[in-house]
């Protein structure tokens, strides 16, 4: 019998965002061209995750809604970079095709 066990060990817990990081993540959306759009697509994100916050008494659903909009707004530059640069992407598979649709 062996004692190491036998399936991956889970990967380290992630620090939680600092506790402004919503703040600051609303005023970068306001602060950027497509604000009206994005602002309302965080609001309605943030209350789905206060709801389902108060249902589980967790606060990983907004830790994972803030860190997915950081993730977002950091990409978007190169995004954008890459919309600029009249590259055509109509040969890819649609991402949505490759890890199903958004909750």
């Amino acid at each position: 019998m062996s004692a190491q066990p036998e399936h991956a060990p889970a990967s380290p817990p992630t620090s939680p965002p600092a506790p402004a990081a919503a703040a600051q993540l609303l005023a970068r959306i306001r602060a950027d061209r497509r604000a009206e759009r994005w602002g309302r697509a965080f609001e309605r994100d943030w209350a789905g995750a206060l709801e389902d916050s108060r249902h589980s008494y967790s606060l990983a659903p907004l830790y994972d809604v803030v860190r997915e909009w950081q993730v977002r707004l950091d990409t978007t530059p190169a995004v954008d970079a890459f919309l600029d640069s009249g590259k055509n992407d109509s040969d890819f598979v649609a991402l949505e095709d490759v890890l199903g649709p958004r909750r």
